[in-house]
């Protein structure tokens, strides 16, 4: 137990650093440039607090529950050897895992032309579909750079036909499913199916399923956006909260945490019925794990109530009345360097990031530090989000953007090293940390809105932005690796090192 509160205390300490700073940057802005609602400005204080708190209690009990429970149906998946069972779990697992995904709750939340259920469900099935490919991937040792040129050639051909007003939504799904609920699930899975195969590549072949199933959620709602009936015109409807008194204040808490309560028991639900069906059927775990793993599911759902609370009562309502704020007192020109700004905070203090740096320079012996790489993700995030500005100020297409960035990133994958190419296609998520989704997004959404811009077209497309930067950056830092060992006569070679080598994004450190 005691184990237990230091590492939920190291939790609290990682969720501080990555919420701090922009909570910092925000009270300065409202205190000295920008006028909001005294009532509001307290809520979204009270909503950083219960952020901080639910981040920590979620990331623990991910940890103790999501992964542990990834690893043993992953594990026992693979003693089937049954194709059809393999696959058909995989589904399930996929479409159960990512409903309970809390960037995807919130974007779906925030979405005004969607119905939040349909979207959620959407992009769940487009994780299972693509999870259940990745499974088939694995077992008969597909290419991944093959795949990955294949479906995303498909997916930019789509968009060309898509509905503008749902193709940032799309792209923006994509990012979110790659998140703290997903992603360690997603990786135990490709461990223990890939543990079927004997031969030296099977372990690098679990690479690449993040990658793979962020492409379903974009297809999925590009599809949606062909059958779906509904006005892309939308207003925004965010609730902005004017608190009088304290009392008020804290009622509008109380008032939503009965709601929050309800729709993260049923995210939890399918998942844990799941867990529970392999745990009589097949597991046979003894108490003491067994346990820790339903106390590990307790921590994630007092995490996320606590999480989605303080995001849709207090910071998230702030985040949006701040981009309307600054457009209408003519400060439109402060959006760039401010989303930039927030942009570089908010990825140096994303823990997942940490470890990808030093695993970056594990991997390389030191020829890429983690010092070198993490500034290379910070300039790439901070100009994501300045990038994510400029289209809301000039209501550019997503296209222009993301087509090239994506035609960059398959370029470089013929360039680099192979594990370079896996860990920059996995680690798109690592970037679009909680954050871009809750206070950046609807930062963007309020700017649209006082601009008078379509939000579906200009604002949502943020999340794949940020997401896309590490795709290039990754890649480009794996380029000047090749470049430095063909200068050194004793470099190591990374292609030996590196096939076999699993790198854990969502560890805990």
């Amino acid at each position: 137990m005691n184990l237990q509160y230091r590492v939920l205390a190291e939790k609290l300490k990682e969720a501080a650093a990555s919420v701090l700073p922009v909570t910092a940057i925000v009270a300065v802005l409202c205190l000295a440039l920008v006028r909001v609602d005294v009532g509001l400005m307290l809520s979204f204080l009270l909503g950083s607090g219960l952020l901080i708190l639910g981040m920590g209690l979620f990331t623990l009990g991910a940890e103790l529950s999501m992964s542990r429970i990834g690893n043993l149906i992953g594990a026992k998946m693979t003693k089937s050897r049954k194709l059809w069972f393999i696959l058909a779990v995989s589904f399930l697992l996929g479409v159960a895992i990512t409903v309970a995904e809390p960037d995807l709750q919130v974007l779906a939340t925030n979405v005004p032309a969607i119905d939040k259920t349909v979207l959620i469900v959407t992009v769940s099935v487009g994780v299972g579909l693509f999870l259940m490919l990745c499974m088939v991937r694995i077992l008969f040792s597909v290419s991944l750079r093959l795949l990955l040129i294949v479906f995303y050639a498909l997916l930019f051909l789509g968009a060309f036909l898509s509905d503008a007003g749902f193709l940032s939504v799309a792209f923006d799904s994509g990012g979110v499913t790659t998140g703290p609920m997903t992603v360690p699930f997603i990786m135990a899975l490709g461990v223990g199916v890939a543990s079927i195969r004997s031969d030296e590549n099977a372990k690098a072949d679990s690479f690449g399923l993040v990658a793979l199933c962020s492409i379903g959620p974009v297809m999925a709602v590009m599809l949606l956006g062909a059958i779906y009936p509904t006005d892309t015109q939308a207003d925004v409807n965010m609730v902005i909260g004017g608190f009088e008194t304290t009392v008020e204040l804290g009622g509008a808490y109380l008032r939503s945490l009965p709601t929050y309560m309800l729709e993260v028991a049923m995210a939890l639900l399918p998942i844990f019925v799941f867990f529970l069906l392999f745990q009589v059927f097949s597991l046979r775990l003894r108490r003491l794990p067994l346990t820790k793993i339903v106390m590990g599911v307790g921590y994630t759902f007092l995490g996320l109530v606590l999480f989605l609370t303080g995001v849709n009562v207090g910071f998230s309502p702030l985040g949006y009345v701040l981009g309307k704020e600054l457009v209408t007192s003519g400060l439109s020109a402060l959006l760039i360097p401010l989303a930039m700004l927030m942009g570089w905070f908010i990825i140096d203090a994303e823990p997942a990031v940490h470890i990808l740096n030093k695993q970056v320079e594990e991997l390389t012996s030191g020829a890429i530090s983690a010092k070198a790489m993490g500034l290379s993700l910070s300039v790439a995030v901070a100009l994501a989000n300045g990038l994510a500005m400029v289209r809301v100020l000039t209501e550019l297409p997503i296209l222009y953007f993301l087509l090239p960035g994506y035609a960059v990133a398959l370029g470089l994958s013929f360039f680099v090293p192979r594990t370079f190419t896996a860990i920059a296609f996995d680690s798109g998520g690592v970037a679009s940390g909680p954050l871009t989704a809750t206070f950046m997004l609807p930062l963007a959404m309020g700017a649209c809105t006082a601009l008078g811009g379509n939000v579906m077209t200009d604002a949502f497309g943020l999340v794949a932005l940020v997401a896309m930067m590490p795709l290039i950056t990754v890649q480009v830092m794996g380029g000047i690796y090749v470049l430095k060992s063909r200068t050194k006569t004793d470099a190591p070679v990374l292609l030996s090192f590196g096939e076999n080598e699993i790198i854990e994004l969502w560890e805990a450190v």
